[in-house]
């Protein structure tokens, strides 16, 4: 196969407007799969609407049928097999090939990207507001769907994903219907997952790979067809790239390539955005860690019960009635699942308190790093991007830790998972220590070791909430 892939002539002769003198086509494996995308693009947009139509008939079948009865099966009840393929399959899988291939699901399986981008195509083509090109709405609309989501059990029960994921949806599609004209407007500006995968994509081993010189050498350009609105001529990461392979060849200067994975956070002419700092040390790494744990977390529950009880005592029992429509906290009496408006609110301040209190210490151990660096240092907001590898593992163990719990109601005898955990952990952890140890190169040594020391103080926090959540709770 890498040798047919290898052999598919790697040219753009065919593009009109190719100037007299161009650099010899570039050849080889990762190239080659790059234009295999592009050519055959129409088999892309095939395998989209197959996703579309699975990924519909297991949001909205479920969610019209009783719960799945207690003998119930992952291979014979449609309820179970939906919510463990999209939990237990999708979301996890999804983390890992963006660690490892970059955005290819955004760019070639992602449903809410196809349906936008062809409601986009047909729709009004306004031009995208001001308000829309936020910064923190990738931030925001994280926090709000992942806290709302616990809220409503959104892992357990067909309705709660049915309203999370296809409210989602119908967004993407409105937005698409109103905005933009053939782009991904929801996906670029959005997406409550966008800010999770520009990061997990920093340190993906592929990349589309721009020459600029090539791309100089056809002459002026005012348009490329990028969905997700990326200005490919000055492309330099994976973060905002889709991975959709439309562009590969063009102007012979854009190809699929290998490259090292710290490559792009150590890369220094790629100035950082805080934006992506704030979601890595808030999003990922601070309220994702909460919402993963506060299920299983013993301090949760010694604070719900000495609440209540002072509720009790003070005559005030307002907040233990448990009336809340399903929509709004989890409400399934059949299933023995009830929340009361404690249980929301705890959980609540369980996640943004928690969240926040874990954010700002990853911040503070990352900015006292970057201060004893000083000047010849990389700065708190790159210094901090070495955290990424970290965060990409946490969020990988959490979302398997939903993998898990299914195989396990199977019966199936997972308790060798030990080791494999604590593995991915510990290289996520070093991962980032190599990050900050060559982002300070340059960097006097005593201080450099002392700024070491100062940011594994993040990895070690991270270590310490993990293991006792799969050890000690």
């Amino acid at each position: 196969m890498a040798d047919s892939l290898a052999s598919i002539p790697v040219t753009m002769s065919t593009l009109a407007g190719r100037g007299a003198a161009h650099p010899a086509p570039v050849s080889g494996f990762w190239p080659g799969i790059g234009e295999a995308l592009r050519r055959y693009r129409p088999w892309i947009l095939g395998l989209q609407w197959l996703v579309v139509l699975g990924y519909a008939t297991l949001l909205v079948v479920p969610a019209w049928l009783p719960l799945p009865a207690e003998d119930s099966h992952l291979w014979n009840d449609i309820s179970r097999f939906a919510q463990f393929a999209f939990w237990g399959l999708w979301w996890p899988g999804v983390m890992v090939a963006t660690v490892s291939l970059g955005r290819v699901w955004c760019g070639v399986l992602c449903p809410e990207g196809a349906l936008t981008e062809w409601a986009s195509r047909r729709g009004l083509g306004l031009p995208v507001p001001r308000w829309m090109k936020w910064s923190g709405w990738p931030l925001f609309a994280f926090l709000c769907t992942t806290t709302y989501g616990q809220l409503i059990s959104v892992y357990e029960y067909p309705k709660a994903a049915l309203l999370i994921l296809g409210g989602s949806t119908l967004a993407a599609i409105a937005v698409g219907l109103v905005y933009g004209k053939g782009s991904r407007i929801w996906c670029r500006h959005l997406c409550p997952a966008n800010g999770v995968f520009a990061l997990l994509a920093k340190i993906a081993p592929l990349h589309y790979a721009v020459d600029r010189a090539a791309w100089e050498a056809h002459g002026p350009q005012k348009y490329v067809d990028c969905a997700p609105l990326v200005d490919i001529r000055r492309m330099k990461g994976a973060s905002d790239c889709h991975a959709c392979g439309k562009c590969s060849g063009h102007r012979d200067a854009v190809w699929l390539s290998a490259r090292k994975p710290w490559a792009e956070i150590l890369d220094v002419t790629i100035k950082p955005k805080l934006r992506d700092v704030w979601m890595l040390l808030f999003g990922v790494l601070g309220i994702a860690t909460m919402a993963f744990q506060w299920s299983s977390s013993p301090i949760l529950i010694d604070i719900k019960m000495s609440t209540a009880e002072w509720l009790l005592d003070h005559g005030h029992d307002l907040l233990l009635q448990n009336d809340a429509p399903w929509w709004l906290l989890t409400h399934f009496p059949e299933a023995n699942d009830v929340f009361t408006w404690l249980d929301g609110a705890v959980i609540v301040a369980y996640l943004v308190g928690g969240g926040a209190a874990l954010g700002v210490a990853l911040t503070a151990a990352t900015a006292i790093a970057a201060r004893i660096a000083g000047n010849d240092g990389p700065g708190f907001a790159r210094l901090a991007l070495g955290l990424v590898p970290l965060g990409a593992a946490s969020v990988i163990l959490g979302l398997s830790m939903l993998t898990i719990s299914h195989l396990k109601a199977e019966h199936l005898s997972l308790d060798w998972l030990g080791l494999p955990r604590l593995g991915l952990l510990a290289a996520g952890a070093l991962f980032s220590l190599f990050l900050a140890w060559r982002l300070t190169h340059g960097v006097r040594l005593t201080r450099r070791i002392a700024s070491l020391l100062a940011f594994a103080a993040a990895p070690a926090l991270m270590a310490q909430i993990w293991t006792t959540v799969f050890f000690v709770w």
